[in-house]
C-alpha cells in the first residue's frame, strides 16, 4: 500500500510556547527566544490569550495585533545591537 499524498504537518514552528513570571518563549524557525517583561513591559499586564496570539510577518518581524506590538527577530537574535529600553 502506498500513500498518495502527505499527511498534515502537526509541528507548529512559529508560536509562543510558554509564559513565565519573567517573560515568555517564542519559537521561530526552530529557534526559541525568551522575551523578558523587563525589556518589553507592554506585555507585563497583557491578557494571556493576546500574548499567544502572535503573527510572524516575514521576513523578520513578530506582530501582536491586539496589543499593537512589533518586535524584529534581529532584536531577539542580537539584543546588544538594540540598546533602546521602553519606559
Amino acid at each position: 500500500m502506498s500513500l498518495l499524498k502527505n499527511g498534515t504537518n502537526t509541528l507548529i514552528n512559529n508560536c509562543v510556547t510558554n509564559i513565565t513570571s519573567l517573560g515568555f518563549y517564542v519559537l521561530i524557525e526552530n529557534k526559541e527566544y525568551f522575551i523578558f517583561f523587563n525589556d518589553y513591559p507592554e506585555f507585563r499586564n497583557a491578557n494571556i490569550d493576546d500574548i499567544f496570539n502572535m503573527k510572524v510577518l516575514y521576513p523578520n518581524q513578530l506582530r501582536w495585533d491586539k496589543l499593537d506590538i512589533d518586535i524584529e527577530i534581529d532584536a531577539l537574535q542580537n539584543p546588544d545591537k538594540f540598546n533602546l529600553k521602553y519606559v
